[in-house]
């Protein structure tokens, strides 16, 4: 019986800290640009919506977060399970297609139709391709990004601010 709770207690520990990994290969999901059709594989894959993480080459706070918060194996699998995530450039000159299936640029994308001029902006689609949350600057670690999963995959959005949310959260 020892042997048995020093073990879990071993596999608790080993999960807990998992070795950070890559986020552009198990946190973002592929995408070849076309997010109205990425909203449509949400949907058919059960999704909640899908997670666009507005970024730049030269943001700190774009790099704290792939670093510290979207390499964690915890994240990673949360936020895949519920969300297909994709990172768009908002300075970038690559040719995609918008959420209402019109042939756009990633900067236009992302100041024209989302006014995106700080980031990074965690935006969170629903999949009736409204936004559901909007999240600029970094978050001050994992557990206010997985209280942000949360937030949305659970419905609190509906009732009340991600503020309250997580004030209500502090408490507990």
């Amino acid at each position: 019986m020892k042997k048995l709770v020093l073990f879990l207690g071993l596999l608790v520990m080993s999960q807990a800290n998992a070795a950070p990994r890559d986020p552009y290969k198990f946190f973002f999901n592929e995408t070849w640009g076309d997010y109205k059709e990425e909203l449509a594989n949400a949907k058919v894959q059960g999704k909640k919506g899908i997670l666009i993480f507005f970024e730049m080459d030269e943001c700190p706070f774009c790099h704290y977060m792939k670093k510290n918060v979207l390499n964690q194996p915890k994240v990673q699998e949360y936020f895949r399970q519920h969300f297909l995530n994709f990172s768009v450039d908002i300075e970038g000159d690559v040719e995609m297609v918008n959420l209402k299936g019109k042939t756009t640029r990633q900067k236009d994308f992302a100041f024209k139709e989302f006014r995106v001029r700080a980031t990074p902006v965690i935006m969170i689609i629903g999949l009736d391709g409204k936004p559901i949350h909007r999240h600029t600057g970094k978050t001050s670690g994992v557990g206010e990004f997985m209280l942000m999963g949360e937030y949305v995959v659970d419905g609190h959005y509906k009732k009340t601010s991600f503020t309250r949310y997580k004030r209500q959260q502090k408490k507990r």
